[in-house]
């Protein structure tokens, strides 16, 4: 690699973003130079690590993992950084703003995980497994059978959680600062595939921790400017925010018909209580599953326990993760929560309806508001911080993916363990530079798609798939390469199945019902009396749309007349005509935020009926879901798990068997741990 290579890849990088500055996002166009500055400057630094790493990066251990020289607390922080994805900063922050306490379910889900983590997998895997899952899996099982089968299960779950990092990253990227999608998500691309090719895992460490350090330090800082107010008092915040109209309003228009008969501190209350936004039991035990059960199935996640030298160490590492991710998430709900009562709910789903606005909105009001340098200097601080959080986890994804390709299919498979290290490391870096371009190409092919299932989907399969592997091969004795196949292959098939039926997909009359609402409004309603919950036929019912099957429903209270509501053409005419006739200067700004949104919600509609026209089934033909679930984890994973035990128990490895008494030892003691993989 030429002297100069990175530091010019940087400067054309930073060349790229600054050009692309023309667009218009949250941050004001008079202060866009700020958000230059700060993802200049973020940007110079790792990019620099990388230099520093690749001079040191020469052999296959230092590619994958590090050298295994970083220490239990560095790999903390890096584990940290590989795991608060986009989706942990920006995604529960919005969702506490808009939904309260089911917001920060997600963050308890993502912190219990790791409880799994450190009782069952971290310390075997390090003393087994040498770069990969596969590794782990081949120690006592037929190794091009097992390494074949790990490798297409790692690269579908990095598949799928980097298309919805490299989306996300386009759409956020672009809703902060204004960057065009296609510009975000190459830049997204390549500041990665320099991370990943030249760097490998040292440079992807150290860009993980810095990352990590500035997420949590951006988030300090927000919660003590939302929470000092309140003298630091929890009890006087949640008062607060019982009491803010802006949450009231919030919960009356969640609540529908009901907040009818609520008043203001019910309304208020009630943002703290759970069924705002998971509302279908069955469906937050199955999703709870997947988060718990997923995090200790994930390929990037594993691969960090490699790369520590010892056993002990990457213990400690866990630990210092689990305390470093339990104090983010916690911060989550006074970031959530203090965009709700400072921004409000409404402005936030205006600009994002998924609410990944939060953080960043709060982070301006706190520093002033939109007009004010330092609120402005804060939301690029914060913007360049999302996007740091971004590139951190796609590096970690790009690796874990193209660790699979070389080390498992390349130098596994195809040259049986016998590749030179100089072959090795060649493969492992032209992998990971194809892994990167197929993630640019997929992330501009997918814009526009609902890609929001796709995290959720990764964690499944991860579940379903890979977990049951790694825990009965570590624990249990009759476990052997039929089961382990038979139930990486059913368990991540049967997931994505499932997903493919489910409420996840596009359905192309619900589209259409949804667009034609808000083109033509809704017509008036009469009273209707209040009804009895009604308990479902069978519990297959709740899972599976079966004919004659009845499903469970809640009781509903009785409601109201309503009367007819006008479409959003309708609206924005009415607006446009009283536009001229207003005369003070915040009513004509709301006016014409009000024009803007109307005429956005518009051209969305009209856009989602041309692209149906003609439609009247999902991609797998289905006019409705079949599957009720929105996780499958509830059906896929238990399936992995019992695939696992009847192959095992069905069929005889007598590899397996003779293998089990070294992995017994070496998995509780670390004995030649360097050499896991060698046989």
């Amino acid at each position: 690699m030429g002297r100069y290579t990175l530091p010019l890849l940087g400067a054309a990088a930073l060349l790229v973003s600054g050009l692309a500055f023309a667009g218009t996002g949250a941050v004001a166009d008079e202060f866009k130079w700020m958000t230059f500055a700060v993802f200049g400057a973020i940007i110079a630094i790792t990019m620099y690590i990388t230099y520093w790493a690749a001079r040191q990066t020469h052999t296959t251990s230092e590619f994958y993992a590090a050298g295994r020289s970083v220490t239990g607390v560095q790999n903390g922080w890096a584990i940290a950084g590989d795991y608060l994805s986009a989706a942990s900063f920006l995604g529960i922050a919005g969702l506490i703003s808009l939904y309260g306490y089911d917001g920060f379910m997600y963050s308890v889900g993502w912190l219990v995980a790791y409880i799994t983590v450190l009782l069952v997998i971290a310390e075997p895997c390090r003393n087994i497994g040498k770069y990969t899952l596969g590794d782990v899996l081949a120690f006592r099982n037929q190794p091009k059978a097992s390494k074949t089968v790990a490798a297409l299960s790692t690269i579908t779950v990095s598949t799928f959680y980097l298309t919805a990092q490299m989306v996300g990253g386009g759409v956020l990227i672009k809703t902060l600062i204004g960057i065009d999608y296609h510009i975000s998500v190459i830049g997204v691309g390549v500041l990665m595939l320099a991370y990943v090719v030249f760097g490998g895992m040292k440079a992807t460490t150290w860009v993980q921790i810095i990352k990590a350090i500035l997420l949590v330090t951006a988030s300090i800082l927000l919660v003590l400017f939302t929470w000092g107010q309140y003298g630091f008092s929890l009890p006087g915040f949640l008062t607060a925010v019982v009491g803010d109209p802006k949450v009231q309003a919030q919960v009356a228009k969640l609540v529908g018909d009901a907040a009818t008969n609520m008043t203001p501190a019910e309304l208020g209350q009630r943002f703290l209580e759970p069924g705002l936004f998971l509302k279908n039991p069955i469906d937050q035990i199955s999703l709870g599953m997947a988060l718990v059960l997923g995090t200790a199935g994930m390929p990037h996640i594993l691969m960090r326990f490699f790369t520590v030298p010892t056993a002990q160490e990457a213990r400690k590492s866990v630990i210092w993760a689990m305390a470093i991710i339990g104090g983010f998430y916690v911060l989550t709900l006074f970031l959530g929560m203090g965009a709700a009562i400072n921004v409000g709910s409404a402005t936030i789903a205006g600009m994002d309806k998924g609410g990944n606005m939060a953080a960043p909105l709060l982070a301006q009001f706190v520093g002033g508001g939109p007009d004010s340098m330092l609120g402005n200097l804060f939301l690029a601080f914060v913007a360049a911080v999302a996007f740091a959080t971004i590139v951190a986890v796609v590096a970690g994804l790009v690796l874990a993916a193209a660790s699979a390709m070389a080390h498992d299919i390349y130098v596994g498979v195809i040259k049986g363990d016998h590749a030179s290290p100089k072959e090795q490391v060649v493969a492992a870096r032209v992998s990971s530079l194809i892994v990167g371009v197929l993630a640019i190409y997929v992330g501009i092919a997918a814009e526009g798609q609902n890609v929001a299932h796709l995290v959720a989907l990764a964690f499944a399969v991860a579940a379903s798939s890979n977990l049951p592997a790694v825990f009965l091969t570590l624990y249990w004795k009759r476990a052997n390469t039929y089961g382990i196949v038979l139930g990486m292959l059913v368990g991540a098939i049967s997931a994505i199945v499932l997903v493919l039926v489910s409420p996840n997909m596009t359905y192309p009359a619900t589209v259409v019902k949804e667009a034609r609402k808000v083109l033509e409004g809704e017509p008036a309603q009469p009273a209707k009396p209040a009804v009895a919950a009604v308990p479902a036929s069978s519990f297959a019912c709740e899972l599976f749309a079966l004919d004659g099957c009845v499903k469970s429903e809640p009781a509903k209270p009785a409601a109201p007349e309503k009367p007819a509501k006008p479409g959003a053409p309708e609206k924005l005419a009415k607006l446009q005509e009283k536009l001229p006739t207003l005369s003070d200067a915040k009513e004509i700004e709301t006016a014409n935020k009000d024009i803007a949104k109307l005429e956005k919600d518009i051209k969305k509609a009209e856009d989602d009926l041309k692209k149906m026209e003609g439609q009247t089934t999902s991609m797998v033909g289905l006019e409705k879901p079949f599957f009720l679930l929105k996780n499958p984890g509830l059906i896929s994973i238990p399936l992995g798990f019992l695939m696992v035990i009847i192959g095992s128990l069905l069929f005889r490895d007598k590899r397996a068997e003779e293998m089990w008494d070294e992995l017994y030892v070496r998995q509780n003691t670390g004995i030649n741990a360097e050499g896991a993989s060698a046989h």
